[in-house]
């Protein structure tokens, strides 16, 4: 299958990755009856044994690297979910092969390596749909309803809290140079993006002011940010990386009411309407019927309709965080370019 191909066809698709994305977004391509889990490339012979072995591959089809797997197998598409700084190198080894493409947020963990993949895309029927899976969320996908009307957000707030940097001790999230931060860059991508996608808002603002895990200060593990939005309205968001729990609060208010959505540790998030007039209420979501991430990028490709999270998603997220970094640095607010934030 390549670009709109016959939807009897599989989906021949290589994992590059073989940690927890690997296995758990390549067992839902390996579980579909429109794909098959090809190849898996990852340089830890443990971990890519450990993944062939749950998707039933012979030894012929692990590699040590990724650019022989592309190489030598033929593929589809690839799922990525590597380190966040190598991303863009993947991505475009991908690409240019011809390939669709499902990677792990952020997109990457550089504004300009972001815009260089949405122009290799551009004009193409190639795929590239980023691992934000709050936006097949039922809780998300409604909320994200009510402003695509006349009303407008008018004032957010948001945070995340995790005992991350407890956990992660002695993982590459720790180490800069492959992860590009700290809390913000991962757990946190998740908040800002929900924000961002389910607003629609345009960015024109960030100030933001950081604590940090490392005598280097590129760790963040605390994280408050303020963004100010074309349209008037202002959101505040915080990380917090040392929490003994997880929370996740993120709360919309427009001139008629709010949307809330409020969750823990990895539990489906819940949906709070509020409204003046008939007060509080909270639908109910089958999430039984949710599409897994696989299943949606593959749809994607058969029907040729953008992804539930798009390269555009990936680019407004990456902007909005290197400028969050950005103003920690220098303390002082950073002007977002239009071109880089705005919805197109």
């Amino acid at each position: 299958m390549s670009g709109h191909g016959d939807s009897s066809e599989r989906l021949s698709v290589g994992v590059i990755g073989a940690g927890y994305i690997g296995q758990t977004v390549g067992g839902e391509f390996h579980r579909h009856a429109g794909a098959t889990v090809a190849a898996v490339a990852d340089p830890s012979r443990s971990a890519r044994e450990e993944a062939a072995n749950l998707f039933g591959l012979s030894p012929e089809a692990q590699y040590a690297d990724h650019e022989t797997m592309l190489e030598e197998t033929p593929l589809d598409a690839v799922l990525i979910g590597t380190p966040h700084t190598l991303h863009y190198e993947q991505i475009v080894a991908a690409l240019d092969r011809g390939m669709h493409v499902l990677c792990d947020k952020p997109i990457t963990t550089d504004l300009d390596e972001a815009r260089d993949i949405e122009d290799r895309v551009a004009n193409t029927d190639q795929v590239v749909m980023i691992g934000y899976q709050r936006h097949i969320n039922p809780a998300f996908i409604a909320a994200r309803e009510r402003w695509r009307g006349d009303l407008t957000p008018t004032w957010i707030t948001a945070e995340i809290c995790e005992g991350w940097i407890g956990t992660r001790e002695g993982t590459w999230r720790l180490d800069p140079d492959l992860s590009g931060g700290g809390f913000l860059y991962d757990t946190g991508s998740h908040v800002l993006d929900a924000v961002l996608w389910t607003t629609g808002l345009t960015p024109k603002r960030v100030s933001a002011r950081m604590t940090y895990a490392d005598d280097e200060r590129r760790i963040d593990d605390w994280a408050a940010l303020t963004i100010e939005f074309e349209e008037g309205a202002r959101a505040t968001m915080t990380t917090y990386a040392r929490a003994p729990a997880v929370r996740e609060h993120i709360h919309v208010w427009d001139e008629e009411g709010a949307i809330y959505l409020d969750g823990q540790e990895w539990d489906p998030r819940e949906l709070t309407e509020i409204d003046d007039e008939s007060g509080e209420r909270r639908p109910y979501f089958n999430l039984g019927s949710k599409e897994s991430k696989a299943g949606a990028f593959i749809q994607s490709i058969r029907t040729g309709t953008e992804p539930p999270a798009t390269l555009r998603d990936g680019v407004r997220v990456t902007a909005v965080t290197e400028a969050a970094y950005e103003s920690a640095r220098r303390g002082e607010p950073v002007e977002l370019d239009p071109r880089h934030v705005r919805l197109e």
